[in-house]
């Protein structure tokens, strides 16, 4: 497994390990009468990136006019910019759920995904460090992660190199090279051994580059502006509770981020407590929950993380061939697999394996619900669908689900 690369530090205290990160000391919750809708003015004050511009001398005000500075340049570069994204409820939606189901929908944010909420993060730490600026960013991905840390760098004028593969959607290619973004096709060569786009990745990152992606494995303060995620779904949470909530994973961030924004929703008192959380993948593609199936559950979790970190090699190996419909969460390996152990195991959550019948499915209703996903992005749904078929909850079950990545009409890879 690669070895975290973050450029600044956090403070790791004895609440943090592989793929997580702790709570600031001198955290505050927002009030509830606070009106502002970007997540990164809202929150601030739970921010690391804000904790460190005040250690360093900024004032309040600083913070937020840096943020408000780059949302106006990401708005002038995207067309849109950071807003809390909307929730609701489906009621008897569909046989194949329980009756009440929240959603969140994350094709709102910049980029139509969530990914740009980790870069917008990275990037204000980037700002407070005045870190690297003369140096280049870097991110393997050829899809939705691509397209946010492009659009991120593009509007504080940060050149970036992305790594792709020879296979990448024409049309997500096209879209990084509008937004300014240096393409590196990484052809596998004979006898290589993992991703060549990490490898190429990783040989960037030794010459230099800063890492800039949706990885925790390789910065940890990706976590950080994901969290904001895991805020507002709090806020959804206290006003409509569910039992269980579904999440989509690929490398692992998502759910580690929002889980952590959950926990601490708990520890500040707006949540009563974290609904079981399912890390839900592909038949075609499901490292994490075959890592899963061999975690020592019953022991306490500090044992158990750190038995996952002795046995990382033997538990969490490449998966051969991914292959389905849902492309974004064909990750070989879940990179923050520790942090999804963590999550699941604190919630008293789980893993699910959906079926590709069951994405299919899944990628037509959410749809037909008014809300334009792809595959990937409805595949939250297609878990709570399989959890459904086998009896893990019911139709008197409340759940909430993660719509995570917009419809791009073409070849739907989201990663």
């Amino acid at each position: 497994m690669p070895k975290q690369a973050c450029w600044p530090n956090v403070d790791t205290d004895h609440e943090s390990d592989t793929s997580w990160i702790a709570t600031p000391e001198s955290a505050e919750w927002p009030e509830k009468s606070e009106q502002e809708l970007n997540p990164y003015i809202r929150w601030r004050k739970m921010l690391w990136s804000w904790h460190k511009a005040i250690d360093r001398g900024w004032k309040d005000e600083d913070f937020v006019s840096l943020v408000r500075e780059i949302d106006d340049a990401i708005k002038n570069a995207a067309g849109s910019n950071f807003r809390i994204t909307p929730s609701g409820i489906w009621k008897n939606t569909s046989d194949l759920l329980p009756h009440s189901v929240l959603w969140k929908d994350e094709t709102q944010n910049v980029g139509g995904s969530h990914k740009a909420r980790h870069l917008m993060g990275l990037l204000l730490h980037l700002a407070v460090d005045s870190a690297g600026e003369n140096k280049r960013l870097a991110i393997s991905s050829c899809g939705n992660a691509a397209i946010g840390a492009a659009t991120v760098a593009r509007a504080a004028g940060r050149p970036i190199d992305v790594f792709i593969p020879t296979w990448a959607n024409a049309s997500i290619v096209a879209e990084l090279e509008s937004l300014g973004a240096q393409i590196h096709v990484c052809e596998r060569k004979k006898g290589q051994l993992g991703d060549p786009c990490m490898v190429a990745f990783h040989k960037a990152i030794d010459s230099g580059a800063l890492p800039f992606g949706v990885q925790a494995t390789e910065n940890i303060l990706t976590l950080d502006g994901g969290r904001t995620i895991g805020w507002e779904l709090a806020e959804a949470l206290e006003e409509n509770p569910a039992d269980d909530l579904f999440i989509q994973v690929g490398g692992g961030a998502l759910l580690t981020s929002c889980a952590i924004g959950l926990f601490e929703a708990t520890k500040f008192k707006r949540l009563s407590k974290v609904p079981r959380i399912w890390a839900v993948q592909a038949e075609g593609c499901a490292p994490f929950d075959s890592a899963w199936q061999k975690v020592p559950k019953s022991k306490p979790i500090e044992e158990v993380i750190e038995y996952c970190e002795d046995h990382e090699s033997e538990l969490m190996k490449p998966w051969a061939n991914p292959t389905g419909l849902a492309t974004g969460i064909l990750d070989d390996i879940t990179y923050d697999w520790i942090g999804v152990v963590r999550s699941l195991l604190l919630s008293d959550g789980g893993s699910v394996v959906a079926s590709e019948e069951e994405i299919a499915h899944a990628s037509q209703l959410v749809p037909s619900a008014g809300i334009r996903t792809e595959p990937t992005g409805a595949a939250s749904v297609a878990g709570a669908i399989h959890s459904f078929k086998i009896g893990q909850i019911d139709s008197q079950t409340t759940i909430a689900v993660l719509l995570t990545g917009k419809d791009r009409s073409t070849n739907q890879g989201s990663d």
